[in-house]
């Protein structure tokens, strides 16, 4: 008797970084991964204006951080953003305007960069990147995450309420969040449509 195994509903699927350096092992191709991704986002967080009134800057890195959890799927998507967190925080100067340390008021947003990696990631796992409208969502969802930690943490560090550190933290931004979830939901999609043209 022939048994048909059904699909695990939880499964991984490609991710866009498996088409990257094929011919290296997975373990160093993991590594190069990790490492990139990391400076990626580093080099994103020097893209940055302040705004007066708020310690929290206007970056590209929040973008480049729902990318790399896209791109390498939650467990190197996480080993990325950890790596760019505690090499910040023992100081590589890569968080934005070139700071870094464990101290900065910002850094809340640094550790909701890793929970939005390993969620997008992992919902990226799935072909949640592959469709316009999944690919919003899954950004969308993925930037909501840094918020939940970053503004708690801002209200703590600065000695505000919750409120307060929203207003500044969090609500000057959600425009520029907007147009960063609508430029991902063009590029990831496309970027497949191409692997998939090519392959």
């Amino acid at each position: 008797m022939t048994t048909i195994a059904t699909p695990r509903p939880w499964a991984r699927r490609a991710v866009l970084a498996d088409a990257v350096a094929p011919r290296l092992s997975p373990a160093a191709r993991s590594a190069v991964l990790v490492v990139g991704g990391a400076a990626l986002v580093g080099v994103c967080a020097q893209v940055s204006v302040h705004v007066p009134g708020t310690p929290v800057p206007v970056t590209a890195q929040t973008f480049a951080v729902l990318l790399v959890g896209a791109a390498l799927g939650w467990r190197d998507a996480v080993l990325s953003m950890a790596l760019y967190a505690v090499a910040g925080g023992l100081g590589v100067p890569w968080f934005a305007h070139a700071g870094s340390g464990w101290e900065v008021v910002t850094f809340g947003y640094v550790l909701g960069f890793v929970v939005a990696a390993a969620v997008v990631g992992r919902l990226a796992e799935r072909g949640a990147d592959r469709s316009p409208l999944r690919t919003a969502a899954t950004m969308a969802l993925g930037t909501a995450l840094i918020y939940a930690v970053g503004v708690p943490w801002l209200a703590h560090a600065a000695h505000l309420s919750v409120g307060r550190a929203w207003a500044l933290g969090a609500r000057p931004f959600l425009v520029g969040d907007a147009l960063k979830v609508l430029l991902a939901a063009g590029l990831l999609p496309a970027a497949w449509l191409a692997l998939r043209r090519r392959g």
